[in-house]
């Protein structure tokens, strides 16, 4: 292939027909159900244990702060995921919506990505569930399986996990048997949780003491003063806050599975942006809700890290509420195992009926109506994760893949937002003429032009890339102390690109049933967040990230780029004489 074709396949997208919501798959979800998946992917152990390490190590009780940041950061980005899904309603989430943006590549590249954060996230929510029961009899199955098979090798887990091989299989199972089935027990087990939670919350207010917020530093006892920062409301100050921000906002990692489900969901332009919106809202009521009630029951230094709510409510003397809580945890957990596997099938499903990836993954189960061979293949490969490795160091990588589908997914909105309104011209309005001097001048609209045109949408692609780049730069120079004036230099020149954006038209998109307000602040300010979070990940999750990327461009190099299923559809398209030419395209309205 030419430098030119290969290009071209790289830059190629999807378009779809405006209204087709055909599909194999069984359209059974309603918003209660999306609702409950968003929330049950999210609200996991999280919520049991999130709130009091950030309380004792990074905020103090302006853990409720950090909170409420966090939820500003994910509630951008999942605006955009909003937006999206009202506008493309199929399977596969962020790897669907770059590819009618973006192009091919990078929708390979958040596919790709994404399977590796469902993969782990999957197996890592096994291990954590296999490892809280185990503890509630004494690590009973760890002590046996360390002694009778071992594991000496220091990337891989201490003995072969067998519980959490079996949790990840029986998982599998169930969302083989059918979406239908598999959404009502995640429905059970999410009001359940929601339950333990209301439980919580009234139970710790009637036992919270509001001086617990501001605690002077001279009443902190000596043996916690070194670890206890100036006490108060704030003991580590703003840069506490926003460190504890950090951590907080992968606890709303998650909603993001809702976006999966576009085909198979009853109406899914109208339910599933309403359900992540609606899930997004329950999530941060219950994260603020319990770190208030936590942190004014027991004074932040005395939190326990691991397990906070067994510990303060038995420093409270309210054994009833501790296992309430515990058994709460377990009920988290299978909902959160349920959520992190739901995604991965769709997303395989999406990329096979593309060929960009393997097309037996596809196949869609007449019975079931479920893709029986990606799920098949997505639980046995998170359940050998899940038996085999240790799986603290990654971690971060799921949170890399997650904030890249973040970004891809804001960009793509942008991008769209700025595409030129081919209907005007068939209304008569004429095209600008593309010089030097007009480009100059419609870098700031001083054309006064107010719908989207080539040149409009050129200059707004050529700044959304350059944001990309500066963002990235920015955010990598601010773990740099002494960068002062490169960082004003590059704030600086954020701002301008931000209004040279806003000063650029858009596209009104009135027939959305739910567009992203505020555009372009609101998807520019997910990028900046998004990207910041992700320089903040130490160099071995890029590294291992890297490799894991160049794994999947050799099967995309090798199989996808010429299996496409827009390279058939172009190779299909004959001229007037019978010959075949690559170069025309299949368009349709997207």
């Amino acid at each position: 292939m030419s430098c030119g074709r290969i290009f071209n396949a790289l830059t190629r997208c999807k378009q779809l027909e405006d209204g087709d919501q055909t599909t194999k798959l069984s359209r059974c979800l309603g918003l209660v159900d999306l609702t409950a998946l968003g929330i049950g992917s999210t609200l996991g152990l999280g919520v049991y244990v999130l709130a009091g390490a950030v309380a004792k190590t990074v905020a103090g009780p302006a853990v409720t702060i950090s909170f409420l940041v966090a939820a500003v950061a994910s509630a951008f980005a999942g605006l955009c995921y909003a937006e999206f899904a009202a506008r493309v309603p199929k399977a596969g989430s962020a790897y669907v919506y770059s590819y009618v943006s973006v192009g091919e590549f990078i929708a390979f590249t958040i596919g790709w990505n994404l399977i590796l954060e469902y993969v782990i996230g999957t197996a890592s929510v096994a291990k954590g569930m296999a490892l809280y029961i185990d503890s509630l009899f004494n690590n009973a199955m760890a002590k046996a399986m360390t002694d009778v098979a071992p594991i000496n090798v220091s990337f891989l887990a201490d003995y072969p996990d067998f519980f959490a091989f079996a949790l990840v299989l029986l998982i599998t199972i169930l969302l083989g048997i059918g979406v239908n089935e598999s959404t009502k027990l995640n429905n059970v087990f999410t009001a359940l949780n929601l339950a333990t939670v209301i439980i919580v919350v009234i139970a710790g207010a009637v036992k919270s003491n509001p001086a617990n917020w501001f605690i002077d530093v001279a009443d902190i006892p000596p043996e916690y003063k070194g670890q206890a920062g100036a006490g108060g409301f704030a003991p580590w100050g703003m840069a506490g806050i926003m460190a504890g921000a950090a951590k907080c906002f992968f606890g709303f990692v998650g909603f993001d599975c809702v976006a999966t489900t576009g085909e198979e969901a009853k109406n899914p332009k109208r339910d599933i942006p309403l359900s992540i919106v609606l899930s997004l809202v329950v999530i941060f009521v219950s994260y603020f809700s319990i770190a208030t009630v936590l942190t004014m029951m027991l004074p932040y230094y005395l939190q326990d890290a691991d397990a906070p709510f067994p510990h303060v409510f038995t420093e409270a003397n309210l054994p009833v509420i501790k296992w309430i809580v515990t058994i709460g945890a377990i009920f988290a957990l299978c909902t959160s195992l349920l959520g992190a596997m739901f995604p991965l099938p769709r997303v395989l499903y999406a990329m096979g009926s593309d060929g960009v990836l393997f097309r037996p993954l596809s196949a869609i189960n007449q019975r079931t109506k479920t893709p029986l061979l990606a799920t098949a293949i997505s639980g046995l490969l998170s359940a050998i994760m899940a038996a085999m490795f240790n799986l603290n160091q990654l971690i971060d990588m799921m949170s890399i893949g997650t904030l890249l589908a973040y970004t891809i997914v804001a960009t793509s909105v942008l991008i769209l937002r700025y595409e030129e309104d081919t209907s005007l011209q068939l209304q008569g309005t004429k095209p600008v003429a593309e010089t030097p001097y007009t480009v100059a001048k419609q870098t700031f609209n001083l054309l006064d032009l107010k719908y989207p045109t080539n040149l409009s949408y050129v200059i707004a692609k050529i700044t959304i890339c350059v944001f990309f780049v500066v963002a990235l730069i920015t955010c990598a120079l601010l773990r740099w102390d002494r960068a002062d004036v490169a960082l004003g230099v590059l704030g600086a020149a954020l701002l301008v690109l931000l209004v040279v954006l806003y000063r650029q038209p858009r596209n009104s998109v009135e027939h959305l049933t739910f567009k992203v307000p505020l555009v372009p602040l609101v998807p520019y300010l997910s990028v900046c967040m998004n990207v910041y979070l992700m320089v903040q990940l130490d160099y071995q999750t890029w590294v291992r990230f890297i490799i894991w990327l160049i794994i999947g461009y050799l099967i995309y190099f090798c199989y996808g780029i010429r299996n496409s299923s827009l390279r058939t559809k172009a190779s299909t398209e004959t001229l007037p004489n019978g010959v075949k030419d690559e170069k025309r395209t299949i368009t349709t309205k997207f």
